[in-house]
This record gives structure tokens, sequence and C-alpha cells, in this order.
């Protein structure tokens, strides 16, 4: 549905987005994730067609965005970042006015304007102006004019911005359910987004794209991911350390914690080391020492850490190292 290749964007000598190519097929929701700065805003202006690029091609359920502007975005709705809304009407008027935009009119416009507010949650509000909403309601109301014509492409951008926990709930569950048939694009500084509602995730850092996959293959390039937390209890530290660092599978162990009573260790495992492997062989050293185990898990990774490591200047992840 949306296919990206080379797309190049400069402003004057500063270069935002910098030879990038992906894909989204209907079916996914692809999240954008990068630092402030990154590029993910003007990419996504670029694939609406809001601004131009300065090379590469942007193609959307087939059409051309520069060549067949018309017929790419009918495909396409767009929430864009401070998504802009006409304050002296009313939501429904508002809604009904975005409607007319798509060409609908009579009963379609007015079935096209309860949808959107019944996925919106904005029922209750539906006769305030703008100007009286919250926060939350207006960003919601701007959400629910990208929705208004069922598009078969959805461009978001910080689509969950201003919105308090159970309203971002709410959303995240609406583009998890409306990505089983539409492919969405969104953009988010917010981790926990991605694993919420994303099937696939792209890291872009100062214009270019450096990391692409699930949520679940970008969390297995974390430090941690595969190493196993032990505590244990009545066990003397130098033994303890001298026993799991000689285990065949384990890289390294490092203390996390130690008190009188309780000694919290993260084993680090060799390469290619098979998931339940270093846990086993963990458990199987403890009990030889007989020694009490308080907690024992394998830990998955974090997205946060991907996240920093990737993005984090060199000289910053130096000093951290």
């Amino acid at each position: 549905m949306i296919k990206v290749q080379n797309l190049t964007k400069s402003f004057g000598p500063k270069i935002a987005v910098n030879n990038i190519s992906f894909s989204v097929e209907r079916g996914e929701v692809l999240g954008f994730l990068g630092p402030n700065g990154a590029g993910k805003s003007t990419s996504m202006r670029m694939i609406t067609g809001f601004i131009p690029p300065n090379s590469g091609t942007i193609t959307v359920g087939g059409f051309d965005i520069t060549q067949d502007p018309i017929e790419a975005k009918k495909l396409m709705g767009y929430l864009p970042e401070n998504a802009p809304a006409y304050t002296d009407m009313t939501v429904a008027g508002f809604l009904g006015f975005t409607a007319e935009l798509r060409g609908m009119r009579g009963a379609e416009k007015i079935r096209a304007v309860n949808r959107a507010a019944d996925l919106c949650f904005l029922n209750t509000v539906l006769h305030q102006s703008v100007d009286t909403l919250s926060k939350g309601y207006r960003h919601r109301t701007c959400f629910a004019q990208s929705l208004i014509h069922d598009p078969d492409v959805l461009i978001l951008d910080e689509p969950t911005d201003g919105l308090d926990p159970n309203q971002k709930h709410e959303v995240r569950t609406l583009i998890r359910k409306m990505g089983e048939k539409k492919a969405i694009v969104f953009s988010t500084h917010i981790l926990e987004e991605v694993e919420a509602a994303c099937s696939r995730a792209i890291i872009i850092d100062r214009g270019q794209i450096v990391a692409n996959g699930t949520p679940a293959e970008l969390k297995n390039r974390s430090d941690i991911a595969g190493a196993v937390l032990v505590k244990l209890t009545g066990a003397p530290l130098a033994a303890v350390q001298q026993k799991l660092s000689g285990i065949a599978k384990a890289r390294k162990s490092v203390v996390l914690n130690q008190t009188d009573t309780v000694i919290a260790i993260r084993v680090y495992p060799k390469p290619d080391t098979r998931n339940g492997d270093l846990a086993s062989s963990i458990a199987d050293a403890v009990r030889e020492e007989n020694w009490k185990i308080q907690e024992l898990h394998t830990e998955e990774g974090r997205l946060d850490e991907v996240f920093r490591s990737i993005t984090l200047p060199d000289t910053t992840q130096q000093e951290r190292s």
C-alpha cells in the first residue's frame, strides 16, 4: 500500500531525510520512532504530499504521490503533528465539513460523521465548539477527521499526544484493530506504544533508518536479551560469582544488588545460546551448592535500551561505557 524508495529531503544545507526506503502492506501497523529532529515528521509530510521530496519516489496504493496526487490522497487519512481545526465550528460541523471535502453529501455524510464520532468517542461533545474542548478531545476530533472517509492508509503523527492514560489506551486499541485491514504508519516517541500497537517498527536517526523489524526483533538487539536474573539467599558472594562465571553457557555475570541476606546477579549468555538453556544451567549449578533460589527468570530485551544505544551520539555512548 505504501512504497518509499530512496527518499531525500533537505532544507538548505541541512539534510532532514537521507535516502530512506521502506514499504508498508495492508494489515501492517508501522511505528516510526526517532529522537526529536530525526526526520519523522518530514518523512510523513512527504508521504502525504504535504511537501515534495528533493529526490526519491513515494507510491500509495500504486499511485505516485507527485505524479498522481489526487488519487493517492483519496486513499489516505492524515493526522498531522499539532493537528489544526476550525475552532469556531462544532465537532459535528467540523467533521461534516471534512466529509464534504471528501465528496460526501446527504445520508452518506451523516453516516460518516457518526461512524468517526463513535470510533473516537466523541458523541458526548458533538455539539460543542472546538474551542471549548480539552486538548485530548480536540486531538480526538482531529483524529476523527483522518478516519472520516474510512481510508485504506492512515498516516498518524503523534496520535496520542495530549491524551490521558485511558484515552491513550483507547487510541492504541483502535489503531491495532484498524491495522488488521489497513496500512498504518504512526510516529511516536513513546516506546510502550510500539509494543502496544505495532506489528513492525522503524527507528530513524539523523535522517537515516538505523533499525527495522518487529518489536520482538528489536528487543532481541538489547544487551540484556536472554540474560538470566537470579536472586539467591544463604550464599557467599565470592562463591556465587565463581560458580556462575564457570558455567559453560555464561559470557559474564554482574552483581546488581547485595544485602545481608540476598544476592541479585545478572548472568549474560554466550552467543547462540538457546533460550532457556542458560537458566537451566544456572538452576542446576545452584542446586549443587544447596543455595536457595528466591527468583530466577530469563529477561527480555528492552526497547528503551536499544533505542538509546542506536540513537545516542557516539561520544555520549563512549562516556556511558
